[in-house]
């Protein structure tokens, strides 16, 4: 049953092998150039004395320059994120309803091989080459592309979108990507085994699929651990802006040398002398955009902001954490799948 499981299995694993050689090569060759001009920046050892800032942004203007690298970098960003749809639609999706559609499940049912073992050992063969797939693309990934990682953590101010824990590199580096392609590869069963047609299959897959990756950064990767706080005193001198909100409320931005380096921001709030919310629309100079009268005017209510964060050095906790809940679903969708088997099906 393994080599038969083997044998339909062979031409999307030859696929998958041939897109990772591919891959493989242009890291290889690009990788040490990217490494090298990491290295003659300085950043590495300007890290414990600080003010790293001019360093990277030369650093990033060479990788601008670099225009295959920069290519390299945002396509393999992009490639991460597709890989375990891909996975979940083509090789999860068809497994069972190419079966169920073509009747062959029938005389696979009748060579002396039980229900649950026929669907335990496809789930196994291609589940396993699919984690493999996104393991291995991801650990040439996160090698290639540390010292970007690096620089960009380092430096104060950014978008969280451009950190390890924000909401596009956390989910191309590390070890998720194998518990990503794990669960997708096991939702594109269970929608086969549940709708037994291959191409709705396919797009409830792809739908269900981008609707996780949506919820997942946005609503629970930032409470799976309890977010830490920093308190800052705002002055006239280190107010760095206003950001507005929709409903109507200001909050005063600390500067960039307050957030933590690398650390994901996850909200900013100012409080005033009381421990009140302060919203800086009550200040008419700053409702009518006077940056200079509202700085100053800010700047003697002695104001704090509360930063609240999830700190970098949490980064392979969150890995651990969000791996282990995805592989969990990929648990929970492959019993549903022996039970639909076992008693649904016939």
């Amino acid at each position: 049953m393994i080599r038969f499981a083997w044998l339909q299995f062979r031409m999307q694993a030859a696929v998958a092998l041939a897109a990772l050689a591919v891959v493989a090569v242009a890291l290889a060759v690009t990788g040490p150039h990217v490494a090298h001009l990491y290295d003659v920046s300085g950043i590495a050892t300007c890290q414990a004395r600080g003010n790293c800032g001019p360093l990277i942004s030369s650093f990033q203007s060479k990788l601008d320059a670099e225009k295959i690298d920069q290519f390299l970098y945002f396509l393999g960003i992009g490639a991460m994120f597709v890989v375990p749809a891909i996975i979940g639609m083509f090789w999860g999706a068809p497994l069972v309803t190419r079966e169920l559609e073509t009747g062959s499940f029938r005389l696979a049912w009748t060579q002396g091989v039980t229900r649950t073992r026929w669907l335990a050992v496809k789930l196994g063969v291609v589940g396993l080459g699919a984690m493999a797939t996104a393991g291995l693309f991801s650990l040439m990934l996160t090698w290639w592309s540390s010292p970007i990682d690096t620089a960009a953590g380092l430096k104060t101010g950014n978008s969280i979108s451009f950190i390890r824990l924000g909401l596009v590199q956390f989910a191309t580096r590390g070890i998720t990507p194998i518990g990503y392609a794990a669960f997708a590869f096991t939702l594109g069963v269970t929608t086969g085994v549940l709708i037994r047609r291959t191409i709705p299959a396919m797009a409830a897959t792809l739908a269900a699929f981008t609707f996780i990756q949506i919820v997942m950064p946005l609503w629970i990767r930032p409470h799976l651990i309890s977010p830490a706080h920093r308190t800052v005193a705002l002055t006239t001198a280190n107010i760095s802006g206003l950001a507005e909100f929709g409903n109507s409320s200001l909050t005063v931005m600390p500067p960039a040398s307050a957030n933590p380096a690398g650390a994901w921001i996850l909200s900013t709030q100012t409080i005033d002398n009381a421990g009140h919310v302060f919203n800086a629309a009550t200040i008419s100079a700053c409702r009518d955009s006077n940056f200079r009268a509202c700085g100053a005017g800010l700047g003697r209510l002695h104001l704090t902001d509360l930063i609240t964060y999830q700190p970098a050095s949490r980064f392979w906790a969150f890995q651990w954490y969000e791996t282990a809940i995805f592989l969990a679903l990929a648990v929970i969708l492959t019993g549903v799948c022996c039970w639909r088997i076992r008693r649904r099906i016939s």
